[in-house]
């Protein structure tokens, strides 16, 4: 008898595709966003993620957001994509471990 395998998680993604290295504008309840999504091969350094404050390795695909006003790309952030979905879920200064 063959050990049994782990089942992989539906790895489909969520909500509409975009085109990666597109910027575009979110509108939501902390403000207008412009977001941009970062292809794997495209990430070359390591980050670190404001909404789980884990890194983000470099090969990963992830998100860039930044504040939709004149000067907001001094505040980019990097984020994982599940993090950025669910930014607005989160109490203030709730910090995932």
């Amino acid at each position: 008898m063959s050990p049994r395998r782990a089942r992989r998680a539906d790895e489909t993604p969520k909500g509409p595709i975009r085109p990666a290295g597109i910027d575009r504008v979110e509108e939501a309840a902390d403000g207008d966003w412009v977001v941009r999504t970062v292809t794997g091969g495209s990430a070359d350094r390591p980050y670190r993620c404001p909404g789980c404050d884990q890194a983000i390795r470099p090969g990963m695909p992830h998100i860039v957001s930044w504040p939709h006003w004149a000067g907001g790309e001094e505040e980019r952030r990097h984020w994982h994509t599940a993090c950025w979905r669910n930014r607005l879920n989160r109490g203030p200064g709730r910090t995932r471990y």
